[in-house]
């Protein structure tokens, strides 16, 4: 008696079998795609986006219709874009590299790697906000414009070189003297890590996005842009209306109480 042999329903229907592969790969695609579309959401960029999408799949249509002139013009053009794209999202693509080879420490032994979080625990839990707190809320009843860059995993070095070095420990007297309106320091931004103050008067990026409110002037704007490109929290202090927001990785969060931003220094290990 002949072996029956048994066959997808897909192969009999003459469709393609889908694999768990296949699965994986479209959701690993899908997550790539959205990614990018969350970087360059609301940026000058974003029409190149989605001028890329549409050739990638016109570049499709031609292969699967068998057009093959209008194929290799599109691939070749494909190609230009690879190039094209390393340039266009070079302040992305840093970004992510450093957040990357910060969460594997790949430089670092199993002993340095306790070490480290040992000290960054201790500092953490010795972390006086406090003072970063009561000079916010003095320099909001005072209507005093502020800007404070909190450091958290990678370095930024960049950023302290724009400015004045201070390296001194943090107090709500020492802040509201440096953002005094006579002060030489009080323009640009002030770094600070932990109970330390790193820098004055340095020098952020401004945000390219335009989805930012109109209304928002270039102290916020810098607030945003700084945590686009660097793994910072920033706080703003408005000088028109006193009000206290912080700024995460481009979203800023609006007039915030002293409790909202305790919460928020204490939660993303300011």
């Amino acid at each position: 008696m002949p072996e029956t042999i048994h066959l997808p329903l897909a192969a009999i229907m003459g469709l393609p079998i889908v694999r768990l592969i296949d699965i994986v790969d479209i959701v690993l695609v899908a997550a790539l795609a959205y990614y990018i579309y969350r970087m360059v959401r609301g940026t000058n960029v974003m029409l190149i986006f989605w001028a890329l999408i549409v050739l990638l799949v016109a570049w499709r249509i031609a292969d699967l219709l068998g057009m093959r002139l209008l194929g290799a013009l599109l691939g070749g053009v494909a190609s230009v874009g690879l190039i094209a794209l390393v340039v266009i999202f070079q302040p992305e693509i840093r970004k992510f590299l450093l957040f990357l080879g910060t969460k594997t420490q790949l430089d670092q032994s199993w002993l340095q790697r306790l070490q480290f979080w040992k000290h960054h625990i201790q500092n953490k839990q010795n972390v006086n906000y406090e003072a970063y707190i009561n000079a916010c809320m003095h320099m909001s009843q005072s209507k005093t414009g502020a800007l404070i860059v909190f450091k958290r995993q990678n370095e930024v070095e960049e950023i302290v070189a724009t400015g004045e070095r201070i390296d001194a420990l943090a107090s709500s007297a020492l802040l509201e003297a440096l953002f005094f309106k006579n002060s030489p320091l009080h323009d640009g931004a002030v770094i600070a890590h932990g109970n330390d103050i790193l820098a004055a008067r340095c020098i952020l990026p401004v945000t390219s996005r335009l989805d930012v409110a109109p209304n928002l002037g270039l102290r916020h704007r810098s607030a945003i842009g700084v945590t686009e490109q660097l793994d910072v929290l920033s706080v703003i202090v408005s000088e028109e209306t006193g009000a206290i927001s912080y700024a995460l990785d481009g979203e800023i969060h609006h007039d915030v109480s002293p409790v909202e931003l305790r919460h928020a220094l204490e939660k993303y290990e300011c």
